[in-house]
C-alpha cells in the first residue's frame, strides 16, 4: 500500500530465451504465478527473432525483445559486434525498468537474459536466477554473487554460486505432465495410433538432432521388421532430408513429425522414450515415469547433458549411450529394453524417485515472496 491508499499490484519481469529450454520454464512459472495471483502483471524480456519472441506471445504473455546474440566459440563477423549488442541491450534494459518499475526480476538462463539481469542487479531490484543445468551457464554465473536467490535443480552447485542463497528446487515444467496416467487413449487418438503395439518416442529437440535422425533411418528396417509404432520428432532442421530419406521404406507405424505440439500426449502414449538430455528434457522425463535411453549431445558447454543423463544413469534410473554409438547400437537397445519388463519397472520406479514435481510452486513463491 502505498501512503494515500491505492492499491498496485506486483510487476514482475521473467527473461530467458535463445531455446526452449530457457523459455519454457519460465512460461511454466508465470502460469503459476498467474495462478497464485491473478491480478499480478508479467513482462517477459527476450532475444529479438528468436523462439521466445512467438512462443510467449502464445502463452498469453507481452515480451520485449533485445538485440543480443550469443558468443560464438571463433572469430566472426558477430563476434565483434557483440560487445556493441551488448552496450545497447544494457541500455534499452535499464529503459525497461525504467518504464515497467518491477517489483522483481527473474532470469532462467540463456544470453538473453544477461542484460536485464545486470540491469536490475545494479539497480539494487530483487533478483532470481534459475540453472537448469548441473553445470552452470554464462549468464547465470555472471550475475550469480549480486541476485538474492538462486533456484537450482542438481546438488553440488555452490561450486558455481554462493551457498547461502541456493534453493535447490528442480526445474519448473508444466502442469499436464504431472498428470497422464489416464491420457493413453487420449493420445493414440490424437497420434491415430495402434493401441495393441509398443509405442517408442524419438526426441531430438525442436530443432533436431542430427546422430539420432541417423541412427533411426540407418536402421528404419529393423524397426519396421520388430512392428513397433515410432513417434518420431525429426526437429526442424532435418525433416524434408528425413522424409525423403524415408521414401524407400513403406510402414504407417513409423510417424514423422517437425515437431510434437502436444507432448504430455506424445509422453502418455510412449512405452519407451529415446532423447537428448537437455536440463527440461530431464525434469519433464522423471515426472512422467517412463523407460529413457537419452543420447546425450556432445556439442554443448562442458559436455554438460551427459554430466546431466549420467546423474540418472549412475542412479539406475535411465540408460545412456554416447553420442558415437548411437547409430550402431540405438536400435538393438531400445528393442531389447521393449521386451524386458522387468528393467523398464526398474527404471520406472528409479526415475520417479528423481522427480520433483513441486519446482513449478516453490520458484513461484520464491519469486512473489521476494516480490
Amino acid at each position: 500500500m502505498s501512503a494515500n491508499n491505492t492499491y498496485r499490484p506486483i510487476k514482475i519481469i521473467l527473461s530467458g530465451g535463445g531455446t526452449g529450454g530457457h523459455i519454457y520454464p519460465a512460461i511454466a512459472v508465470a502460469n503459476k504465478i498467474k495462478k497464485l495471483k491473478p491480478d499480478v502483471e508479467i513482462l517477459f524480456v527476450g532475444a529479438q527473432g528468436k523462439m521466445e519472441m512467438t512462443k510467449v506471445p502464445q502463452a498469453g504473455y507481452k515480451i520485449v525483445g533485445l538485440n543480443i546474440a550469443g558468443f560464438q566459440r571463433k572469430l566472426t563477423f558477430a563476434n565483434l559486434m557483440f560487445p556493441i549488442k551488448l552496450l545497447l541491450s544494457l541500455f534499452k534494459a535499464r529503459k525497461i525498468l525504467i518504464d515497467f518499475k518491477p517489483d522483481v526480476v527473474a532470469g532462467f538462463g540463456g544470453y538473453a537474459s544477461s542484460p536485464i539481469m545486470i540491469a536490475s542487479t545494479r539497480k539494487k531490484i530483487n533478483t532470481l536466477i534459475q540453472e537448469q543445468n548441473s553445470y552452470a551457464g554464462v549468464a547465470n554465473k555472471a550475475v550469480a554473487p549480486r541476485v538474492n536467490t538462486i533456484c537450482v535443480a542438481y546438488e553440488g552447485m555452490d561450486k558455481y554460486f554462493p551457498k547461502a542463497v541456493i534453493m535447490l528446487t528442480g526445474n519448473p515444467v508444466r502442469e499436464d505432465f504431472i498428470n497422464l496416467p489416464g491420457q493413453k487413449e487420449v493420445g493414440q487418438k490424437y497420434f491415430s495410433l495402434n493401441s495393441e503395439l509398443d509405442t517408442v518416442l524419438v526426441l531430438g529437440g525442436s530443432l533436431g538432432a542430427r546422430t539420432i535422425n541417423e541412427a533411426m533411418i540407418r536402421n528404419m528396417q529393423d524397426w519396421i521388421d520388430a512392428g513397433v509404432q515410432v513417434l518420431w520428432q525429426t526437429g526442424k532442421l532435418y525433416i524434408k532430408e528425413m522424409n525423403k530419406r524415408m521414401a524407400g521404406f513403406d510402414d504407417d507405424n513409423i510417424q514423422l513429425l517437425e515437431f510434437i505440439d502436444r507432448m504430455d500426449l506424445a509422453y502418455a502414449v510412449a512405452d519407451i522414450v529415446v532423447s537428448r538430455a537437455g536440463a527440461l528434457s530431464i525434469s519433464e522425463l522423471c515426472l512422467v515415469k517412463k523407460p529413457v535411453i537419452f543420447i546425450p549431445s556432445p556439442n554443448v558447454a562442458e559436455d554438460h547433458q551427459t554430466k546431466n543423463a549420467e546423474s540418472l544413469s549412475s542412479r539406475n534410473a535411465a540408460l545412456l549411450i554416447r553420442d558415437k554409438d548411437a547409430i550402431k547400437h540405438l536400435v538393438k537397445v531400445t528393442l531389447d529394453l521393449l521386451k524386458d519388463t522387468d528393467r523398464c519397472a526398474e527404471l520406472r520406479e528409479n526415475i520417479e524417485m528423481m522427480a520433483k514435481p513441486n519446482a513449478t510452486s516453490d520458484i513461484a513463491n520464491e519469486i512473489l515472496k521476494l516480490a
